[in-house]
């Protein structure tokens, strides 16, 4: 007798833990490097965000950036625009607790930030994730960089395929100076992709590390530095 159990793994479409909520924001200038500030500036107004691991608060990203692959030049200022987004990743449960941030207005750095609505977008699955910034141990080439994150997903059950990692940058926060790297992590099944959007990689969450979004893909990366 041959028998086969059925596969009944279930498709997933969104995280159930976390969503991704989005301000409108009126604000023309902002500097290229203001992790810390708008951090703190959301601590002051959001006291819970502080005790809540599930939170990732984004940097706030003008249309230089591009796909979010390459990044402003530190010193720089960001000229926003009408279409530029305030983003925070939250559990669930805090969705309600988040409008209230509707209509304050934020100091970063000395530039004013008015927040406007706020909307509701889930976590779904993509298989191209990638983060703009990862924090590693220091000295940490490449290849050793790779290993590390192959390391870090496997104890969460997350396969490792095919990752490809960008330049590094040392992000300031809080007098603390910490290395960081771009990566993006393809052919990842639905779990998986939702699992890295939930838990995120690495430190600094709060400060726009660790966190994955939807990317067009390695092949596309590759094929436009070869240009």
């Amino acid at each position: 007798m041959f028998w086969e159990e059925a596969n009944t793994k279930q498709a997933i479409t969104k995280s159930e833990k976390v969503v991704d909520v989005s301000y409108k924001v009126n604000c023309k200038q902002l500097p290229a490097s203001h992790a810390n500030e708008l951090t703190q500036a959301l601590y002051a107004l959001l006291p819970w965000l502080k005790d809540e691991s599930a939170v990732a608060i984004h940097q706030i990203y003008g249309p230089a950036s591009g796909n979010g692959w390459e990044r402003p030049a530190d010193g720089e200022l960001l000229q926003l625009s009408r279409r530029t987004r305030m983003q925070l990743r939250l559990p669930v449960k805090r969705i309600n607790d988040a409008k209230s941030l509707t209509g304050e207005i934020l100091d970063i750095a000395g530039y004013s930030l008015s927040v406007g609505d706020m909307s509701v977008k889930p976590v779904t699955p993509f298989s191209t994730l990638f983060a703009r910034y990862v924090v590693m141990p220091d000295d940490y080439n490449e290849q050793i960089f790779l290993q590390w994150v192959a390391q870090q997903l496997k104890q969460c059950d997350i396969p490792a395929k095919k990752m490809l990692c960008g330049m590094s940058h040392r992000l300031q926060v809080g007098g603390d100076s910490l290395e960081t790297r771009s990566l993006m992590i393809a052919d990842l099944d639905q779990a998986a992709s939702v699992l890295l959007q939930e838990i995120g990689l690495g430190s600094a969450r709060h400060y726009g590390c660790g966190i994955f979004l939807p990317h067009k893909g390695i092949k596309a990366v590759i094929e436009s530095d070869n240009k």
